[in-house]
C-alpha cells in the first residue's frame, strides 16, 4: 500500500471515529443534507460461529473485482457492566485489509441490542459523504439473527451452519422471511446439502408472488474459494432486481424515520444520564415531564 493510500485510511479512520463518538448535537449538525442513497449496503447476520467474518473477507474480495471501493463496517459486542468492547479493533480479514479498495473498521454496539450499534445509521451516511460504493455490515450475532439490520441494507445475507439447528430456529422465529440470500457456510460438514435444500423450498414457499425475489440459497466453504463466487453473483442479481422493482424514494424516507428515532433513543440517554438525585426522588410523571421538556430543546 502507497503512503497516499495510508493517509487516506487514516484519515477515513479519524472521520469515522469522529462520527461513532458524537453526541447527538455533534451528529445533527454534521447531517445538514439529504443523503442521495446510492451507497448500496449489504448485511451480514447470523449466530455467533457461523464463521461470518471469513465470509465477508472472501466476499470484499470478490466485490472489489467489480472496481467498486468497499467499505465493511464489523460490530463487536459491548460489555454491559464496563461500556467497553468486547473485542475491540481485533484483526479481522487480513487476506483483503490491505487492499487499497477495501476499507475494514470495528465499532462497538454501545447501547444497542439488536446486533448493531446505536449509531450505524450515522456511520452508514458518513460512509456514503465518502463516496463508497458499497458498504457490509456485520452485525453482533448475539444468538438469533437481527432484524433491524433489514432496516438499513439493500440485501440482507443470512449465514447458517449444517447441523446446528440455526435453520430451525430461523424457521420458527420467522427470520427467513427477512433475508434474500441464505449462506450455507462450512458445506464440507454433514448435512449441508439436506439443510440447503430445506430452506430453498421454505423460501420458495414464502415467495407466492409472481414477481416478488425468490431468496437464494448458497454453500460456502473455505476449502473452495470458488464457492463464494457464488455469492457475489446472488448479490449481483439482487442488486439489479432491486434497481427495477424498489422505490428509492420510499425507501430513503423510511431510513431517515428510521435514523431519527435512533437519535431520539440517543438523545433521552443522554438526557437520563444527566438526571439528579434530586431528580430522581420525584414521581415518575415529574421525571418524565423533565425528560421532555428537555427533549424539546435542541440539544447543546
Amino acid at each position: 500500500m502507497n503512503p497516499k493510500s495510508r493517509n487516506s485510511r487514516r484519515e477515513m479512520s479519524k472521520a469515522l471515529s469522529r462520527v461513532a463518538n458524537a453526541s447527538v448535537s455533534e451528529t445533527l449538525e454534521e447531517q445538514k443534507s439529504i443523503p442521495i442513497n446510492n451507497l448500496y449496503r449489504i448485511g451480514v447476520t447470523g449466530a455467533p460461529g457461523a464463521g461470518k467474518s471469513t465470509l465477508i473477507s472472501h466476499l470484499a474480495s470478490k466485490r472489489v473485482q467489480r472496481d467498486r471501493k468497499i467499505g465493511v463496517i464489523a460490530i463487536d459486542p459491548t460489555s454491559p457492566v464496563s461500556k467497553g468492547s468486547l473485542l475491540g479493533d481485533r484483526i479481522r480479514m487480513e487476506t483483503v485489509s490491505d487492499n487499497p479498495n477495501i476499507f475494514i473498521r470495528s465499532i462497538p454496539s454501545r447501547r444497542a441490542h439488536d446486533g448493531l450499534a446505536d449509531n450505524t445509521a450515522d456511520i452508514l451516511w458518513s460512509m456514503e459523504d465518502k463516496n463508497f460504493d458499497e458498504v457490509i455490515v456485520e452485525t453482533v450475532g448475539v444468538g438469533q439473527a437481527e432484524y433491524s439490520i433489514r432496516s438499513l441494507v439493500d440485501t440482507v445475507v443470512l449465514v447458517l451452519l449444517p447441523e446446528s439447528g440455526d435453520a430451525i430456529q430461523a424457521m420458527k422465529a420467522g427470520i427467513l422471511e427477512m433475508a434474500d440470500i441464505y449462506v450455507v457456510n462450512k458445506s464440507d460438514l454433514p448435512g449441508a446439502e439436506q439443510m440447503a435444500g430445506d430452506i430453498a423450498v421454505t423460501a420458495a414457499r414464502k415467495s407466492g408472488v409472481k414477481e416478488e425475489w425468490i431468496p437464494k440459497v448458497i454453500q460456502t466453504s473455505n476449502n473452495n474459494i470458488d464457492s463464494f463466487r457464488a455469492l457475489d453473483e446472488a448479490i449481483e442479481s439482487h442488486r439489479i432486481w432491486r434497481s427495477e422493482k424498489v422505490n428509492r424514494d420510499e425507501e430513503r424516507r423510511a431510513r431517515i424515520l428510521y435514523q431519527v428515532q435512533g437519535l431520539i433513543g440517543r438523545r433521552i440517554e443522554e438526557l437520563i444520564e444527566v438526571l439528579t438525585d434530586s431528580d430522581l426522588d420525584k414521581t415518575p410523571k415529574e421525571i418524565y415531564e423533565i425528560l421532555i421538556e428537555n427533549l424539546s430543546k435542541f440539544p447543546k
